[in-house]
């Protein structure tokens, strides 16, 4: 017996010791690898700096050679250098130093969009619409606006002199503005929508993002009337991962599982679960996706779904299952580097593109729909992965017209708000705003002498169809026949601008209410009309049908993808 307990010994000896060999080699082997590239790299980028026949720039031919090798893995895996640390940070904390302004190039100005409402712009009266002369008594004609984003930033408690013009004025305008830290808020609105619908909209995932909600939340809660509640994420692009979770967790209880994730290093094999007491786990909860709503929104709705908690509204999510991490590098620059991927509740990972994965093209994939998995929820009810959070309830995302279009980039809705707001001293508020007819006529006569087209989709169809045609030498034909038609289809702008006057109209009003209301009277102007809003207003007014969402057991169709390629994946 203790013949065969000793070679039993020697055997699990042996197998750990062969065990460890291999992974030695292993670690051995790959520290080879990397020492030898690094060394020919290094090599390289020294040889070229001495020897090419140009001056070159070290520190760009090194930004170029970073990027690109990130670029081949995927599109979150960024190289941040030292100066522009602080873009980084005010995307994770909402924080910069400056004067709290948007700014968009007009021809060859730029010009003020949009002061943030209590920062340093908009309590030196400085409004959307003022042109940018000078800047510290530089003259900032022909500069863009990454460039005068530059000027304006700054540290806090420091001073910064404008010279701008301004419609109706006669003379240019000075003003010294003092910098701030600007905090951006996470929560920009929240309120009452109707009697007993509460709404809270989320545009970030920013530090204290999930403080942000609570505290809109628990305000909500003093009206005694608040029974339901709209959490829009449309246009949510993601942040921080804890926010995510931290907001999961204000409705359900200490212990749920939120999210969990898996990565090559097993340190980032985690299951998260809510660590806080929460606000409130029976009202009803309507969540407001779009293609746009990504990260962070899909682990918000994305839990909220597998748990039953809530009903999605909208269309389907972005798509971006991948967690990112920063990493310290040398010169206080950082890495931003995907660690591992995140799954719901249910099980389910909802990355749209295999980045690992790559055709000989560079293009990246979508997850097949035989790859496509069913999971459930808490409830049974069956979901996919493969591709974003699909909405329970689907509505169709709006669909503007080419001419509205047209007047929104040539600034022409932008610059008559601008006129709009010098000649009306206040309006009613925003949720009451609304253009008269004949003020839309005012509109249109302005359009008059102002330069703008644009060409429908149905132009563009025939101009494909007659290019096609041409190939095929069958213009000689047909080509009367699509003159006859392009004469019958060419559009009419006046009467374009009557028949998409309820579309011109809602924007116009939302960029007037923003003249007086800032981002809140934008927001709320936008409410007015939103097809999202009037779907989760039927719903959560008709308790069985919510109810039904969230107990029917396994009718969810699966989701058909199309087999695309993406090419240049962002």
């Amino acid at each position: 017996m203790k013949k065969i307990i000793s070679k039993f010994k020697l055997l699990i000896i042996a197998v750990v010791i062969s065990g460890y060999a291999m992974i030695s080699y292993s670690f051995v082997d790959n520290f080879f690898e990397v020492s030898k590239n690094l060394d020919i790299f290094a090599t390289l980028f020294r040889e070229l700096n001495i020897y090419y026949v140009d001056e070159t720039n070290p520190g760009d031919l090194m930004k170029k050679g970073i990027d690109d090798m990130l670029g081949s893995l995927d599109p979150y895996t960024n190289f941040i250098p030292e100066s522009e640390i602080e873009d980084y940070r005010y995307m994770t904390t909402g924080q910069y130093g400056g004067i709290g302004a948007l700014v968009r190039q007009v021809g060859d100005y730029v010009v003020i969009s949009e002061p943030y409402e209590g920062f340093p712009a908009q309590k030196a009266d400085l409004r959307a619409g003022d042109r940018l002369l000078k800047v510290n008594d530089i003259d900032v004609k022909g500069k863009k606006t990454d460039d005068i984003s530059k000027y304006l930033k700054g540290q806090a408690n420091t001073t910064i002199k404008l010279l701008i013009e301004r419609e109706g004025e006669a003379k240019p305008i000075e003003k010294s503005i003092g910098r701030e830290e600007i905090k951006i808020k996470s929560v920009p609105y929240s309120g009452m929508l109707s009697k007993n619908v509460g709404y809270i909209k989320l545009t970030g995932f920013t530090e204290n993002a999930a403080g942000e909600v609570k505290s809109a939340l628990l305000e909500l809660k003093k009206n005694t009337e608040f029974k339901s509640l709209v959490l829009d994420l449309r246009g949510n692009p993601g942040g921080l991962l804890k926010e995510a979770i931290d907001i999961v967790n204000l409705f359900e209880e200490k212990g749920t599982e939120i999210v969990s994730t898996r990565g090559k290093v097993k340190d980032w094999d985690k299951v998260y679960k809510g660590t806080n007491s929460p606000v409130d786990v029976t009202i009803p909860i309507i969540v407001l996706v779009d293609r746009g709503s990504a990260s962070a929104s899909e682990i918000v709705s994305g839990s909220l779904q597998d748990l039953d908690r809530g009903v999605v509204i909208g269309q389907r999510s972005y798509g971006k299952g991948l967690v990112q991490q920063t990493r310290p590098l040398s010169y206080n620059a950082q890495l931003k580097v995907t660690v591992a991927k995140y799954y719901t509740p249910s099980g389910r990972c909802i990355q749209a593109l295999d980045y690992s994965h790559r055709n000989d093209d560079g293009s990246v994939d979508k997850v097949p729909d035989s790859l496509i998995t069913a999971f459930k929820t808490k409830n049974g009810r069956i979901v996919y992965d493969g591709g974003g959070i699909a909405p329970d309830v689907a509505v169709e995302p709006q669909k503007f017209s080419s001419i509205l279009g047209s007047l929104v980039t040539k600034n022409l809705v932008f610059n008559y708000a601008t006129k709009y707001r010098m000649l009306h001293p206040t309006i009613v508020p925003a949720k009451e705003f609304r253009l008269t007819d004949a003020e839309y006529d005012e509109f249109v006569a302005y359009l008059n002498d102002k330069e703008y087209d644009y060409t429908t989709k149905t132009e563009k169809a025939l101009e494909d169809f007659t290019t096609d045609a041409k190939n095929d030498k069958s213009i000689d034909l047909i080509g009367a026949d699509i003159a006859a038609l392009k004469t019958k289809i060419t559009h009419n702008k006046k009467e374009d601008l009557i028949k998409y006057k309820p579309e011109i109209k809602q924007f116009l009003e939302e960029e007037i209410a923003s003249r007086y209301y800032f981002q809140n009277g934008r927001l709320e102007a936008s409410l007015k009309d939103d097809q999202e809003i009037t779907e989760a207003f039927s719903l959560l007014n008709d308790t069985e049908k919510y109810n039904k969402i969230l107990t029917t057991v396994g009718t969810t169709d699966k989701p058909i993808h199309s087999p695309e390629k993406v090419k240049n994946p962002k």
